[in-house]
């Protein structure tokens, strides 16, 4: 698997408007982008940190990963993502090497696909795999 760099950092937040202005107004960071994520129930911002970024991610219902997050945490580190070549590839070579996934088929979305690894299989952390398409 060729990793190409980390794409973002998420954070689960439970008021993302209070919370971009403290990215922008504190630490000075650029939003680059504000979306909602059907597929994923939430409501997200990314903010450019070098050729990376930070994402805030908020849940939009209760029944969602992100909701279950904040709930049982509160809000804070959710996930690492990483940028890869291949991600079916990647995914491919994790199964064979027996690591457990969230996502054995990578989810497409619009102008990527992306998929987890269960934090189980990383010592706590959850992982995301994106690949631009």
């Amino acid at each position: 698997m060729k990793i190409k760099k980390i794409d973002h950092v998420a954070v689960v937040v439970a008021e993302l408007d209070h919370s971009l202005s403290v990215w922008k107004d504190v630490f000075g960071l650029e939003l680059v982008n504000l979306e909602v994520v059907p597929l994923q129930k939430s409501k997200v911002a990314f903010f450019a940190v070098g050729e990376s970024h930070l994402e805030l991610v908020q849940p939009l219902t209760d029944d969602s990963g992100v909701a279950r997050f904040l709930g049982e945490r509160g809000g804070g580190m959710h996930h690492i993502c990483f940028e890869v070549e291949d991600i079916g590839a990647a995914l491919i070579e994790l199964k064979e090497k027996g690591i457990r996934l969230i996502n054995e088929v990578p989810q497409v979305m619009e102008g990527r696909k992306m998929a987890f690894i269960h934090p189980k299989a990383t010592g706590g952390v959850l992982v995301e795999l994106y690949e631009l398409i």
